[in-house]
């Protein structure tokens, strides 16, 4: 940690900006702003964020994890979808952490959209509190384009955290675990309260965290996640069936199977992502028998 230090919002200083910038919490947009102080510095701990690192926080709100990790950080780049709070938040670390404040870089972008090409210096770290509507997308995304990313963690619905974080075997294994495992080892890290949030929210939320890992195959990921998508779209039925559209017919689903040396007959929820890896190398080489 810095020696140089953050005030931090409370629920006074959240339910004043908000009111200042005539901000109405939306569930369309999933704005839930975090206005409890402890939270944002459990985060920014479990985060272990260093000065080595330049975070990035997407849906920065109106700044209170972003406080938090400004004397944790080298640097953070917050991408901000919504002009008017993406305007304030300088401001906001000029008031409550005047002596940091030259360290937030605040970037006016869809999170969804953005390349390597728009950040100031490449991060090393996500650290965020995702909107319910968009996380797992949004984390895929920034994964797939910012290889500099070697870890990170994320407040995301309870249910979205349980879906990534999921291995093997699991009633919620399905494509977002499978396709986050390519990138990096993702576990759960803890419950958040619904009480910190600001307006309360009737969804419970976790913490998940990632370490980039090397991809389990040369495979093109493209060809893999195609794999990955077409054995959940009917994750009850077999991978002989499931697979049969993607491979042409099940009789060549069955063949490419084999060849990987994964069972015909069972589902997709049974596969580690090197496995779906495999299945593609095995029809791209029976095709260019």
């Amino acid at each position: 940690m810095d020696d140089q230090q953050a005030s931090l919002l409370g629920p006074a200083d959240v339910r004043r900006l908000a009111e200042e910038l005539d901000i109405r919490p939306t569930k369309k947009l999933g704005q839930n702003f975090v206005h409890d102080p402890n939270t944002v510095r459990r985060i920014v701990t479990s985060a272990s964020v260093t000065a080595d690192d330049v975070v990035l926080e997407v849906g920065p709100g109106l700044g209170s994890l972003t406080l938090a990790l400004l004397p944790a950080a080298g640097a953070v780049t917050a991408v901000e979808i919504d002009p008017v709070l993406a305007a304030r938040l300088p401001r906001t670390a000029a008031e409550f952490a005047p002596a940091l404040a030259d360290r937030l870089t605040v970037i006016e972008a869809d999170a969804l959209r953005v390349s390597a090409a728009d950040f100031p210096a490449p991060p090393t770290a996500l650290v965020a509190n995702l909107p319910y509507n968009v996380a797992v997308p949004v984390v895929l995304h920034l994964l797939a384009e910012l290889p500099s990313l070697r870890h990170g963690l994320v407040m995301v619905q309870s249910e979205v955290a349980d879906r990534m974080a999921a291995k093997p075997g699991s009633r919620v294994y399905g494509v977002p675990s499978a396709k986050a495992a390519w990138y990096a080892d993702v576990r759960r890290a803890g419950p958040v309260p619904r009480k910190v949030f600001w307006p309360v929210p009737n969804v419970d939320s976790g913490l998940v965290s990632f370490e980039r890992v090397e991809p389990p195959s040369t495979a093109p990921r493209a060809e893999v996640f195609r794999v990955v998508d077409a054995a959940f779209a009917q994750r009850r039925k077999t991978l002989r069936a499931a697979l049969s559209g993607w491979a042409g017919s099940a009789a060549r689903a069955e063949a490419v199977l084999r060849a990987a040396g994964v069972d015909p007959s069972i589902r997709g929820e049974q596969l580690e992502i090197a496995d779906f890896a495999r299945i593609a190398e095995a029809a791209a080489t029976e095709s260019g028998r």
